[in-house]
């Protein structure tokens, strides 16, 4: 949710992709160009969802996950989102892994079936430190042992490469500085001025449903992307309250004893995979690592109370309760 004033010159388009609210403000753009990067953008999310959606029959995510163990040719947009994954899971040392589709659908979420295992091709033990992808560079040839869900990734994916076309139309379009916010599901990539001149400023939800927000914070430039369970969350068919963030170690859902985690960066992809990280690494490990890292991290634990790395009270405008800098 973004905290900003309307004013004249100022853009606002709204669409669905994603399996969630696609958003994008506009500030310093005339009409023709606001409209022109806007198609821009929701062409381009749509090419990404049909790339990686693990949702859609018709998506390249889908059918490679139903050939594994497989050399299989894959387009550009799934073959640098598979790359970014596999380097996510090195250096979140595994924290990060996008190996958890099979998780998910023994504990009930189901999208688009993966294919089962072929007598020709059959199942390997592969350890939690072997890569996720087995790329070949030239040919564009990736082989998977296990099928994958680039979800959370593959939003950050698609706001940076949005993020950038908006960068690159509103520069070709006008000489003045031009403001812009893109919203994908509560998640955001921004840069420049908002409509009140000012620094864009991001809600951080709280879980109470009608109350005001855990904190409201400044995004200078960047992304603010959050990781919560409460947005996917259902009954498994054991029974169990369970929820999309698994923990790649137990596969289980993670996050013991937090709500949501907020990450602030420069990039919107990678804030996405630390908040997913450090969800994982639960309430007594989140301060340490998000210290470690140097990250703008906010978190809410499961008795409401928000907490914070120094890094992101640096750029708190506003917290409901005091917070505890961790």
């Amino acid at each position: 949710m973004t905290v900003a004033p309307a004013a004249s010159g100022v853009h606002r388009f709204a669409a669905r992709a994603m399996g969630s609210p696609l958003r994008l403000t506009l500030v310093g753009s005339d009409d023709r160009a606001a409209a022109t990067i806007w198609s821009a953008v929701r062409d381009d999310v749509e090419a990404t969802e049909q790339a990686l959606s693990r949702f859609r029959e018709s998506a390249e995510l889908v059918g490679l996950n139903r050939r594994l163990g497989v050399p299989v040719p894959v387009g550009d947009r799934l073959y640098r989102a598979l790359t970014a994954a596999e380097r996510a899971r090195r250096v979140t040392s595994g924290r990060f892994d996008a190996r958890v589709l099979r998780d998910l659908e023994r504990l009930g979420e189901h999208g688009a079936t993966a294919g089962p295992r072929t007598a020709a091709h059959p199942a390997e033990d592969v350890p939690p430190g072997e890569p996720s992808v087995r790329r070949r560079p030239r040919s564009r040839l990736v082989r998977i042992e296990e099928p994958i869900d680039l979800g959370g990734i593959g939003k950050g994916l698609a706001l940076r490469w949005a993020a950038r076309l908006v960068e690159r139309l509103a520069a070709e379009g006008t000489a003045e500085e031009c403001g812009y916010l893109l919203e994908a599901g509560g998640d955001i990539a921004c840069r420049g001025p908002a409509p009140d001149g000012a620094t864009w400023r991001i809600a951080i939800e709280a879980p109470d449903e009608g109350v005001a927000p855990a904190a409201v914070v400044a995004a200078v430039g960047g992304a603010v992307m959050t990781s919560s369970r409460l947005v996917r969350h259902w009954r498994s068919p054991a029974g169990d309250d369970v929820h999309h963030l698994i923990d790649p170690a137990t596969h289980e859902p993670a996050g013991d004893g937090l709500v949501s985690v907020t990450v602030a960066g420069p990039d919107p992809a990678w804030s996405e995979v630390w908040s997913k990280s450090l969800f994982v690494a639960g309430r007594g490990g989140i301060g340490p690592l998000a210290r470690s890292r140097g990250l703008a991290a906010w978190w809410i634990d499961a008795d409401g109370r928000v907490a914070m790395t120094p890094a992101a009270r640096e750029r708190t405008l506003w917290v409901r309760d005091e917070a505890a800098t961790a």
